[in-house]
């Protein structure tokens, strides 16, 4: 299956942040959270890339890290997101009967709570005591509902085609009909929102990270964006402070947009509906 062009810069953008804030800190042996390892507000050269700050960081390998650790606290919470909507959801929409009627009751329920207040009153409560797994329990508990809701309706539909009933008596178990028969169908949706998922992630880490409630210590894009406020880098002259994540930030945004539409583009030309 051909991928468009859409679909080709997404994951060129992609692989590039990931490959670069995974394997560049190989090169690097020095914390770049650590204060006072270089002297403060150096300008850009060979030696630092984006300059230092007057936290005495090396702005680029601050950079590099923030990246990775927002990638892997965005993937490892779309992860169970993604999983956790995708059992209940099948399984609600094809199982159906007071089964699905419990799963939807939960799924509206946690539909119906706003997750970032309460993120909000909990980074307050344990401020300077939160850490990425509390943070990411939090998100996984909130992000799956809608993505279950989406399934189950795909399920539904599913399960009145004549194949399901040809795989019905022919003896296959639930869990078979629901991984081999429905699965197969909703799997281009399930792709496209656990991108979704990573964007939303990241963007909820930096919007808390930016306001103190995250784990402003560990260099994450939202950290990086807190200090730089924190210390009024723009009125000081530390452009790159700000800029630089400010620019990473969007360019990781596009690249997550891009992939999740192309693939979704793509997958609706091979179905047919393009």
């Amino acid at each position: 299956m051909k991928m468009n062009f859409r679909l080709k810069i997404g994951l060129a953008i992609l692989v590039i942040f990931t490959m670069g804030s995974f394997l560049l800190p190989l090169f690097n042996d020095v914390d770049p959270s650590q204060q006072g390892t270089y002297f403060k507000n150096l300008p850009i050269s060979s030696d630092h890339l984006l300059g230092t700050n007057t936290q005495g960081q090396d702005i680029f390998w601050y950079l590099v890290y923030s990246v990775r650790n927002s990638l892997i606290l965005g993937v490892g919470v779309s992860i169970f997101t993604t999983l956790i909507s995708a059992f209940l959801g099948l399984s609600a929409g094809y199982i159906g009967g007071w089964y699905d009627r419990f799963v939807m009751v939960l799924t509206d329920s946690v539909i119906s709570i706003p997750s970032f207040p309460i993120l909000i009153v909990l980074g307050t409560l344990v401020r300077g005591n939160t850490n990425f797994f509390i943070l990411g329990l939090i998100l996984v508990i909130f992000g799956w509902a809608w993505g279950a809701r989406t399934v189950r309706s795909m399920a539904l539909s599913i399960r009145e085609n004549e194949f399901i009933n040809t795989s019905r008596f022919s003896g296959s178990s639930n869990l078979e009909i629901i991984f081999q028969e429905i699965f197969p169908y909703t799997f281009a949706y399930m792709v496209v929102g656990f991108i979704n998922s990573i964007l939303f992630v990241i963007n909820t880490e930096a919007a808390l990270a930016v306001i103190g409630l995250s784990k402003v210590e560990v260099p994450t894009l939202g950290s990086i964006l807190f200090w730089a406020l924190n210390y009024n880098a723009m009125f000081i002259g530390q452009y790159m402070w700000i800029v630089a994540p400010v620019v990473a930030t969007v360019i990781l945004f596009l690249g997550l947009f891009l992939t999740s539409t192309g693939y979704n583009q793509m997958f609706s030309t091979r179905r047919g509906h393009a």
